[in-house]
């Protein structure tokens, strides 16, 4: 078993937001495809906290890819992993650093 998964605030709110965006604007199996999605990576950053690579900008931050449009960004504590933040690769990566 490995170690909890626990969202910030900010990483629920951005969460959210997605989801409540893919079934608007797409559709629910494309909702249910990212849930999928996200449960297999958060499963594997659970049971093997290291697996993806550590930000060069920020040490001891982590980046997942959950689909080519969706990362996100975790630290890994001593009994948790926590998620901080829900990245569009779309984005500037530049906002990235206010969040972490």
């Amino acid at each position: 078993m490995g170690k909890k998964v626990v969202l910030s605030p900010t990483a629920k709110s951005k969460l959210s937001n997605l989801l409540e965006c893919l079934e608007t604007h797409w559709s629910e199996k494309i909702k249910n495809d990212f849930i999928k999605k996200l449960d297999q990576s958060l499963s594997r950053i659970s049971d093997y906290p290291k697996s993806c690579p550590e930000s060069i900008e920020i040490k001891g931050l982590y980046k997942c890819v959950i689909t080519e449009q969706n990362s996100l960004f975790y630290r890994v504590k001593s009994t948790e992993i926590e998620i901080v933040t829900l990245f569009d690769s779309r984005q500037d990566p530049k906002k990235l650093k206010n969040k972490a």
